[in-house]
């Protein structure tokens, strides 16, 4: 028989068949430094949406990992004086540690070097060549190390990358290129769908860079000049452009080409995909791979999610200006469900936003230690107080709407800000009704509006489930065993 799954929308009872299976990925960080806020900020929102989603019924594949090749990586390892596997060794491992940090419940965390993947990146090598898609020829440009990729005067700013503000290198090597301008016309057709970019600005932004014309790119490395990455298929001379090789990582992590286990064909093939990916990835993730797919007879991504950056006291965070904050040390400081709190809920889901240390210690305190920490004690100091007994797990109800909604936009903050307006909703119930107070003249009607608390702050603890799930355990654990927790949230040492 085939399972059901309910859920409440809008107010009405909804039964569905098995739902899509739901894949989800992260772009994957290049491993030449240590990870950044952006790149938690990326997997606390997969995660998010992965959590969600198997509660709504999915089930869901969770990809993220390590980029490991490439000019950067291969120029850092050197400076450092380490083998090169050592030094990607040594930061996939910082990469990986943030599955603990974060409480992340990722499916796979893959590594470009990898012989799964390079293999499956020299397949798909091998299906664009047979496509008529790839040709060699001798190139000369400016190449930017930062971004891994050649530049032509309209990218540059006064000369330079506007991303990195450097000069990029003069270039001249025989290269394979990608016939990119054989799908312009597929890709306008593709980006034309709403949906398939969000937001929709950043789809109007794909598209303009489409429409503005497209040139064939140079997709190999003479491996004189650098060895580091996948070899060509039949041409030991030349190595992969890192970017080409990384790309194939969202259908390698599934098994891609073999699929012995089934996972290609159930989760990108049969089921619905998600990609997460900054905003300055747009050209990479929206036209230079679904290129590579359809070049290679694969369907191309549904969805490409883009956030934004986060800056620190109105500028970039750049180890020179030192206003870099570490990922790692907001969890030591504030604990992983605060770190997580602060990203979804302060951190705009499209938009640049900006962070420092006094901001993020005013938000906790505001808005978890006296917010949902200092709800959460009181009404439970009540109960542990007044109940003779613990209240009934109450009936799955589904979340409601105006959370479905918001999750299903990606709109992260506006669901964080539909719990808290709970929360503080809770807090206002408690000053007008005064159980504390009513107890000592009518205990029954005290102990029906605790009762009412304990039910409502249940539901709260549902919907932390995928954005604080530590909370959500140690809260809807307390409402059960009718035991006050201790505190959820620890206050700041002055």
């Amino acid at each position: 028989m085939t399972p059901l799954f309910l859920y409440i929308h809008h107010g009405k009872v909804i039964f569905m068949e098995e739902k899509t299976p739901k894949y989800i990925t992260t772009t994957l960080p290049y491993v030449n430094a240590s990870p950044h806020m952006g790149h938690a900020l990326e997997f606390v929102q997969a995660d998010t949406l992965a959590r969600y989603y198997r509660l709504m019924g999915h089930e869901v594949f969770f990809n993220t990992g390590a980029d490991e090749h490439g000019q950067k990586v291969a120029k850092k390892a050197d400076e450092a004086g380490v083998d090169r596997q050592s030094y990607t060794d040594k930061y996939a491992a910082e990469f990986d540690n943030l599955q603990t940090a974060f409480n992340l419940s990722w499916t796979n965390f893959i590594r470009t070097t990898n012989p799964e993947h390079k293999a499956a990146a020299q397949h798909i090598w091998k299906l664009c060549e047979e496509n008529g898609d790839i040709y060699k020829k001798k190139y000369q440009g400016l190449y930017c190390v930062g971004c891994e990729s050649f530049k032509v005067d309209s990218d540059l700013v006064d000369g330079k990358c506007p991303e990195h503000g450097t000069e990029p290198e003069a270039i001249e090597e025989e290269n394979y290129f990608f016939k990119l301008s054989n799908y312009q016309d597929y890709l306008l057709e593709y980006l034309s769908n709403e949906g398939v970019v969000v937001p929709e600005f950043r789809r109007q932004e794909a598209l303009r860079f489409v429409e503005g014309g497209l040139e064939d790119l140079s997709i190999s490395r003479e491996k004189s000049r650098m060895d580091w990455g996948v070899p060509v298929p039949g041409d030991d001379e030349h190595v992969m452009y890192v970017w080409f090789d990384a790309l194939t990582n969202y259908i390698s992590t599934l098994g891609w080409p073999e699929d012995k286990a089934g996972q290609f064909k159930k989760f990108w093939d049969d089921g619905s995909t998600l990609q997460l990916a900054g905003k300055d990835q747009i050209r990479f993730q929206s036209v230079i791979w679904q290129a590579m797919l359809k070049s290679a007879g694969i369907q191309a991504t549904d969805r490409v999610f883009y956030h934004g950056f986060i800056n620190s006291d109105g500028q970039k965070m750049s180890k020179s200006i030192g206003n870099v904050i570490d990922p790692y040390e907001i969890v030591d400081k504030y604990g992983t469900d605060a770190a997580r709190y602060i990203m979804l809920r302060h951190v705009h889901p499209t938009d640049d936003s900006d962070i420092t240390w006094e901001k993020m210690d005013e938000w906790y305190t505001a808005n978890l230690v006296n917010g949902l920490g200092n709800l959460t004690a009181r009404i439970m100091k009540m109960a542990e107080t007044h109940l003779d007994a613990p209240i009934e797990r109450p009936e799955a109800q589904g979340f409601a709407p105006e959370y479905i909604d918001a999750l299903d936009c990606y709109n992260f903050q506006g669901a964080m800000d539909f719990v808290w307006g709970k929360v503080q909703a809770l807090d206002e119930k408690i000053t007008e009704t005064e159980p504390f107070k009513l107890v000592k003249e009518d205990k029954e009607a005290a102990v029906a509006i605790i009762k009412e608390l304990l039910h409502e702050l249940y539901i709260i603890g549902r919907m932390l489930n995928p954005v604080l799930p530590e909370a959500n355990v140690i809260l809807k654990q307390a409402i059960l065993e009718n035991k006050k927790p201790d505190n959820l949230f620890n206050r700041l040492e002055s």
